[in-house]
């Protein structure tokens, strides 16, 4: 197609993309909760793009382009965050007359908030195999487990930087949770007592805090949204619902960077 011929609709696949919406009942509510979840993967499509480039950037230890694509990361969240919003002008009856329509479909099986979790520390190997049938995101899940997540590549550039971090944090298998270290917290702990002397770690530490405060946000949200519609029912693909989103509220990414504000 040549330049000129491009339209407004054409560029951006109108076509396809308005006609992706496939209500499998008559209920006025599922184009509501079709969209928001629509539209929740793309902007979760714009956080990867987002987040691959930064770690590519903070292992080269070319920090500056990294903090504004964690910026943009941390707007996109608040449009996720948002998103429960509006899906929770949804009322239980309203979702009552969705639910028997949507099988054992579940936002438990989006591989692209998966693959978020993932890139920032979140490694748990069961989730791999629940995306066996799912094009290639099994694959692309245990790739992603090989390779430093966000937060590794922060602790590497530390080590870079001169920071005494333990080698058994720098060698660790990264495939593995990440567990709290105390050199960690020390590093991170000289860089808030002298921000000046450190200010692009300093920096790199509260992009990574509003990227995890953002995170826990939605999560956070999610809860109160499936609280609110369906009460404690377990979830459409077989998880305690309610209870299962309170335990992940617990997990953090970024340990010390929590602990380190009662540290300094």
């Amino acid at each position: 197609m040549a330049k000129s011929d491009v339209t407004y609709s054409s560029y951006l696949d109108l076509g396809r993309i308005l006609e992706a919406q496939h209500p499998a009942s008559d209920a006025h509510d599922e184009l509501l909760f079709i969209v928001v979840h629509q539209a929740s993967e793309l902007w979760l499509k714009l956080c990867l793009h987002e987040l691959a480039a930064a770690r590519d950037c903070i292992e080269r230890d070319n920090l500056r382009p990294a903090f504004k694509m964690l910026s943009r990361v941390a707007r996109a969240q608040e449009q996720l965050i948002q998103s429960w919003d509006v899906l929770s002008t949804m009322t239980p009856h309203d979702y009552s007359q969705i639910r028997p329509h949507l099988g054992s479909s579940s936002g438990f099986q989006s591989a692209q908030y998966r693959m978020m979790e993932f890139m920032l520390g979140g490694r748990n190997a069961e989730h791999i195999d629940r995306h066996a049938e799912n094009g290639d995101w099994a694959s692309r899940l245990r790739n992603e487990t090989a390779r430093l997540s966000l937060y590794d590549a922060a602790i590497h550039l530390l080590a870079r930087r001169g920071f005494a971090i333990d080698r058994s944090v720098t060698g660790r298998d990264v495939a593995a949770p990440y567990e709290h270290n105390a050199s960690v917290e020390a590093a991170w702990a000289a860089i808030y007592r002298d921000p000046q002397a450190h200010w692009d770690l300093y920096e790199l530490a509260e992009k990574l805090v509003d990227l995890e405060y953002h995170f826990q946000r939605w999560r956070f949200g999610h809860l109160k949204t499936v609280e609110r519609i369906i009460g404690f029912k377990r979830g459409t693909g077989g998880t305690p619902g309610v209870p299962y989103l309170a335990g992940v509220l617990k997990q953090a990414f970024f340990p010390e960077l929590l602990s380190v504000r009662t540290a300094i």
